[in-house]
């Protein structure tokens, strides 16, 4: 198992929408997720900056590849794109965090 660590964005004054979608995720992306091994995963917010900071475990993260092509994953991110930053193909603009501590 893996934990892979994020760092993204939500537009100011966003902030109560992201968590509403997130509220309401659509069932066949909670299915896609697990299919590819996603486990624990996890959005905060620092609500000073609206920073975002995702964290995940995932069994095989070669099982990743394939999903920013899968359509329902294309289909979330243009439906998140108007309230975050994203990139041309609408996913959101992230960083991909370095592990620095882990207390057991």
């Amino acid at each position: 198992m893996k934990i892979i660590a994020n760092r993204m964005q939500v537009n100011m004054g966003q902030e109560a929408e992201y968590k509403r979608r997130h509220d309401e995720i659509w069932p066949e992306l909670s299915q896609l997720l697990k299919e590819h091994g996603i486990h624990e995963y996890r959005i905060f917010l620092d609500e000073e900056t609206c920073a975002l900071f995702a964290i995940f475990m995932v069994e095989n993260p070669d099982r990743l590849i394939d999903l920013p092509s899968n359509p329902i994953m294309q289909k979330w991110w243009a439906y998140m794109k108007d309230i975050m930053p994203s990139n041309s193909d609408f996913s959101p603009v992230s960083t991909e965090l370095k592990e620095v501590f882990y207390l057991p």
